[in-house]
């Protein structure tokens, strides 16, 4: 299924020789990872600026989730498209239509003021082309680097991801301020231009001979068996099947609070946006330390533990953030929240990157999304309404209690409790 005929041989032991933060080909794949997301929040504070300038903010709200829509439904299909044609083409290419996409609307805007239209169109097709775009760059990792490297690359592109949303917010702003929404597209278009070169230049290895023939070879199977075959292959594997239902319950209880549920928190304990951007610091610095020791350390011992483990703990920490008797400790609890969720996230990535035949890696990243990117958003509207019944305490409590039923899920199955990263 996998096209292996873009895939340079470079050795069999191509990432394997150094450290995965030491190597100047994961490195370059880090470095267009960053860029691109770098520009995906440029790109999303831009859409969101020109939708308000060009309409209502029912309106607005409309263009700026209308995204969502076809990177949630087609995200399988873009999973089957990468196992079955090789990740680094439809990465590559994707991206390269992401850019031009958005560069063609910055040009439009700055000759013209075509409305909304036009920025719900863009809407559509950046979330197609994600479709594409997430699973393939899900699958890579494993053919750049081996196996004993791939938790230190999840931690390596969690730093990206926190980069990206520390530096992303404040370029789109200056962008917006120097020459409105069509500066602000055509500076998400440039970050984005920036990694492609940087993604052609990363060199693959070669799968070894059971990974490579994981699955039949395209033209053998149509494109429904395969999103069949991927599906059932995460149903009945020992650790892949309940991994991916821990995620889900902890992403559930997760995005809630730590989005709309935190606003109204901040607002009903009198913080204002400032506080609420202290506590979102907080959370952003202990992922980042979570992220951090997984690059440093490469490895864990007692992987699946430590997943199911930490988000225990790390659920009790959201009930807590809503008991808070102050900012200060808000803030504290968010770190701790942050520290947790943030470990417990990464080894479930790295997990899924170790435990996955790479043959399989473009669909078992799919679900993954689809997971994170199209169930867990639903929870935000329940979260709020639920709050405007029943107050902040008793839906936090709620949350962190669906949270922590990942971790008790991701225990009570033998294959994810005695689950180790290779080392």
């Amino acid at each position: 299924m996998t096209d292996l005929t873009d895939i340079p041989t470079c050795g069999a032991s191509l990432a394997t020789e150094r450290p995965a933060h030491r190597d100047a080909n994961v490195l370059r794949w880090v470095a267009a990872y960053a860029a691109s997301m770098v520009g995906d929040m440029v790109f999303y504070l831009a859409l969101s600026w020109a939708a308000v300038q060009n309409g209502t903010p029912a309106q607005a709200g409309l263009v700026t989730a209308v995204s969502a829509v076809p990177r949630a439904l087609l995200m399988l299909g873009g999973g089957v498209v990468a196992d079955r044609f090789g990740p680094r083409k439809v990465v590559i290419g994707s991206d390269a239509v992401r850019c031009a996409t958005v560069l063609a609307v910055a040009v439009l805007l700055f000759v013209t003021d075509p409305g909304l239209w036009l920025l719900a169109l863009l809407a559509v097709v950046f979330g197609t082309v994600d479709a594409l775009f997430l699973p393939a760059v899900g699958a890579l990792p494993a053919r750049i680097t081996g196996k004993d490297q791939l938790a230190r690359v999840q931690g390596m592109r969690g730093l990206a991801v926190r980069f990206a949303a520390v530096v992303g917010a404040p370029l789109g702003g200056l962008g917006v301020a120097v020459g409105g929404a069509a500066a602000a597209f055509a500076l998400a278009g440039l970050l984005i231009a920036v990694s492609v070169p940087l993604l052609i230049s990363v060199r693959m290895r070669e799968l070894p001979p059971d990974d490579a023939t994981g699955a039949p070879a395209a033209g053998e199977a149509t494109a429904w068996r395969d999103l069949v075959g991927g599906l059932r292959y995460i149903r009945r594997h020992r650790v892949l099947g309940p991994l991916m239902v821990a995620i889900a319950l902890g992403d559930l209880g997760f995005v809630g609070p730590l989005n709309v549920g935190l606003t109204l928190l901040a607002d009903e304990r009198g913080w204002g946006a400032s506080g609420m951007g202290w506590v979102l610091a907080g959370f952003g610095t202990g992922a980042g330390v979570a992220a951090l020791l997984l690059t440093v350390r490469g490895r864990l011992p007692r992987a699946g533990c430590v997943a199911a483990g930490a988000i225990i703990p790390g659920a009790a920490a959201i009930g807590a953030l809503a008991q808070a008797p102050g900012l200060p400790v808000a803030v504290g609890t968010a770190v701790v929240v942050g520290l947790l969720t943030g470990l417990s996230g990464a080894m479930c990535g790295a997990l899924l990157q170790t435990q996955a035949d790479p043959a399989y890696l473009g669909r078992v990243t799919a679900v993954g999304g689809i997971v994170s990117l199209g169930i867990a958003p639903l929870s935000m509207p329940l979260s709020a309404a639920a709050i405007g019944v029943w107050g902040t305490g008793p839906v936090f409590a709620v949350s962190a209690g669906v949270c922590a039923l990942g971790g008790v899920v991701a225990l009570c199955a033998p294959g994810v409790r005695r689950a180790e990263l290779p080392g």
